[in-house]
C-alpha cells in the first residue's frame, strides 16, 4: 500500500468517530432516529450491519404509522383484521429481555400472545385496547414496578388464578369506552389481583411497594365490597399519590371505598378527585355528616386537587373533612365544573372559606376551568 493510500484509510478511520463510540452509546443515538433510518444503518459497513437489532428501544410511533401507510406498506402486507406483524415484535422482544412495553392499540382488540408474559425483566407494561389473558401456568411479574390498563378485556379465566405483583409502585386502572358498538367486558381488580372477590382496598395491602394508585370509572362498582371494614389487616403504608377519576361522592359504596383508602394509608401526600354527579344522595349525605365519619387524621397529606366540582352538598362535606383532618396540607386546589354558573361558583367560593382548617399553612386556590 503506498504511503498515499495509507494516509486516506488512516484519515477515514479518524473521521468515522461514531463507529468507534461505545455500545451503550449507539444505542442511544439510534434510539433517537426513526427506526427505518435506524434500519438502514446496517448498510454503512459491516460494523453497522447488526447493530440496530440490538437496540434496546423501538418506538412505532404516529410518524411510523403514518409513513408507511401513505406508501400503502399496510394495504400490501398487513390485512385490516391481522396482527401478525406485532406477534413477531412481541416474540422478538420477549426473547431479548425488554424492560418496558407500551402498547396503544386503535384498532380492533389485540390478544397479548402468550410469550409476552415470559417477559421476566419487565419493569413498565402499558396497554391500551387489549386482551388480557395469560396463561394458566403463569403466576407473576415478579420486576413489574408500572402497569397502566386501559380498555382491557380480562377474559373469564382469571376468576380464581392469583398474579403476584411483588414490586409494583404505579398502578392505573382507566375507563371502558364504546367501541364499534360494543362494550368491552372488564372483570373487576379482584378477578386480576386475586381468587375471592374481595374489595380493592385489601388487594392494595399485598402490594408492598405500591406508591401511585390511579383509579378510573369503569372500576368504581367492582373496586369496593358493600360491607368494606373501616381498618384493614395491613395498611398500605408505601401508598403516595391516590387518583379517583369520575368519583361519586354521593354513592355510599364509592364514599366508604375513598374513605377506607385514606384511612388505610397513613402516608399519602397527594390527592386528585375528578367528580361525578349523584342524584341519589341520601344515605351518603348522613354518612358525611355522621361524627365517626373519617375517625383519623391525614397527617401526611399536602396536595388535595378537585376538578369538576358542582357544590353539591355530599361534595362540600367532603371538602370540609378533608380540610378538618389534614394538618400538613399545603395547597387545597378546587376546579368547579364548567356547567356551574357564576353565582353557583360563589356560593362554593364562600362556603369552603368558612370551613375551618386543621393546617393553618393550608392555601385555597379556586381554578376558573
Amino acid at each position: 500500500m503506498t504511503e498515499s493510500k495509507r494516509r486516506r484509510v488512516f484519515s477515514c478511520a479518524e473521521e468515522d468517530r461514531i463507529s468507534n463510540l461505545q455500545e451503550h452509546l449507539l444505542d442511544s443515538i439510534l434510539e433517537r432516529v426513526p427506526i427505518e433510518d435506524a434500519a438502514r444503518t446496517s448498510i454503512l459497513s459491516r460494523k453497522w450491519r447488526h447493530t440496530w437489532r440490538n437496540m434496546r428501544a423501538l418506538v412505532f410511533d404516529k410518524h411510523f404509522s403514518n409513513k408507511f401507510a401513505k406508501n400503502g406498506a399496510f394495504r400490501r402486507n398487513i390485512p385490516p383484521d391481522s396482527f401478525q406483524e406485532v406477534d413477531q415484535w412481541m416474540y422478538f422482544l420477549s426473547r431479548n429481555g425488554v424492560t418496558e412495553i407500551i402498547l396503544t392499540n386503535s384498532n380492533q382488540l389485540y390478544k397479548l400472545p402468550c410469550y409476552m408474559f415470559c417477559c421476566r425483566e419487565l419493569r413498565k407494561l402499558k396497554l391500551k385496547h387489549c386482551l388480557f389473558k395469560p396463561p394458566l401456568e403463569f403466576k407473576a411479574f415478579l420486576n413489574l414496578e408500572d402497569l397502566e390498563l386501559t380498555n382491557i378485556d380480562f377474559g373469564d379465566n382469571l376468576c380464581g388464578s392469583q398474579i403476584s405483583l411483588p414490586q409494583l409502585k404505579t398502578l392505573s386502572l382507566s375507563s371502558v369506552r364504546k367501541l364499534r358498538g360494543s362494550y368491552i367486558t372488564i372483570f373487576g381488580i379482584h378477578d386480576f389481583v386475586g381468587g375471592d372477590r374481595k374489595d380493592l382496598s385489601k388487594e392494595l395491602s399485598h402490594l408492598p411497594e405500591i406508591k401511585d394508585v390511579h383509579i378510573d370509572s369503569i372500576f368504581r362498582k367492582c373496586l369496593f365490597a358493600e360491607n368494606i371494614p373501616k381498618w384493614l389487616p395491613h395498611p398500605v403504608i408505601s401508598l403516595k399519590r391516590l387518583r379517583l377519576q369520575f368519583f361519586q361522592v354521593g354513592d355510599l359504596d364509592q364514599l366508604h371505598g375513598a374513605l377506607c383508602l385514606l384511612r388505610n394509608s397513613p402516608n399519602v401526600e397527594q390527592l386528585y378527585l375528578k367528580l361525578e354527579p349523584r342524584v341519589d344522595e341520601g344515605p351518603a349525605l348522613n354518612h358525611l355528616k355522621s361524627s365517626n365519619c373519617l375517625d383519623c387524621t391525614l397527617n401526611q397529606l399536602q396536595t388535595v386537587e378537585i376538578t369538576d366540582l358542582q357544590g353539591s352538598r355530599p361534595e362540600m362535606l367532603f371538602i370540609e373533612l378533608l380540610l378538618a383532618h389534614s394538618p400538613s396540607l399545603h395547597k387545597f386546589t378546587i376546579k368547579p365544573s364548567r356547567v356551574s354558573n357564576v353565582k353557583n361558583r360563589l356560593f362554593i367560593t364562600i362556603d369552603v372559606m368558612r370551613f375551618s382548617r386543621a393546617s393553618p399553612k393550608a392555601k385555597l386556590l379556586f381554578v376558573n376551568s
